[in-house]
């Protein structure tokens, strides 16, 4: 990943917002408003992603204000903007990958041949590729200590988008589970979920169906079907508000370059 990358600008000064200004608190307001979680549903993965196009905006509004406050170097903030990058594109190439594999399966199945064998190929090439990311997003030291309060504003951001960009990656990986564990996930009982209780994702649902499919268990082609239209259509969801945010960043980048050249 570009993480151990240097950028080769030189280091100029700035002025941005005090810690007190008002765009400063609305940025922070909107940090508040985000929950990423490792475990989170896709439904509170695609708020979250439409929170972060709401919080760059707020940046951008924070990046553009002129300060007469002390002068202040943005190298740091640019080199977490090239990690984003690198991550972005990651996270692109996995939804495509996913949905692509989603879509072949889909294809598969209305022809009758059922190649489930190829899906579950192509989920863990991309499951390889997610843990390595997730791995390398692990060793990274996003510690705000050191850092000024206007440009630990910034490293927030980038700390909450790592974030939420590390769950909609562990959703798509799924979790690391047995065959046996998924399948039982099958078998009706009187339990009654508690509150909090660790909610199965699209993409278990699909991962639980065929699996079962495999190991002859009671389950029609229509069982996996449904599970895999559902799939598609938050795959779907995820990458668009995807887009969205990856559009916020490269203005954000060109905003951050624009201070430093000035």
């Amino acid at each position: 990943m570009a993480a151990s990358n240097k950028i080769s600008f030189h280091a100029r000064s700035i002025s941005l917002p005090t810690r007190s200004h008002p765009l400063t608190l609305a940025v922070e307001e909107q940090l508040c408003r985000l929950r990423p979680s490792e475990l989170a549903s896709s439904s509170s993965i695609c708020h979250n992603l439409a929170g972060l196009k709401d919080l760059y905006e707020c940046v951008e509004d924070f990046l553009q204000l002129e300060s007469t406050q002390q002068a202040k170097s943005v190298e740091g903030v640019l080199d977490g903007s090239l990690v984003l990058f690198d991550v972005c594109g990651i996270v692109r190439d996995v939804l495509s990958q996913m949905k692509q594999c989603v879509q072949d399966l889909q294809s598969s199945i209305r022809r009758r041949s059922n190649d489930i064998g190829a899906y579950m190929t192509s989920r863990k090439k991309v499951t390889k590729v997610i843990r390595k990311c997730l791995e390398d997003l692990k060793k990274m030291d996003c510690k705000n200590n050191d850092l000024v309060a206007e440009i630990s504003v910034l490293k927030e951001v980038e700390a909450t988008t790592l974030a939420i960009f590390e769950s909609l990656l562990s959703f798509v990986s799924g979790p690391k589970q047995s065959i046996w564990s998924l399948i039982s996930k099958l078998i009706p009982t009187k339990r009654v979920a508690h509150k909090g209780e660790e909610e199965t994702s699209e993409v278990m649902k699909v991962d639980i169906a065929l699996k079962a499919l495999i190991s002859h268990k009671s389950i029609e082609v229509k069982d996996v079907q449904k599970p895999l239209e559902a799939l598609e259509m938050i795959l779907q969801d995820l990458e668009d508000g995807f887009e969205s945010v990856s559009r916020c960043l490269i203005k954000n980048r060109v905003s951050l370059l624009n201070i430093l050249n000035q």
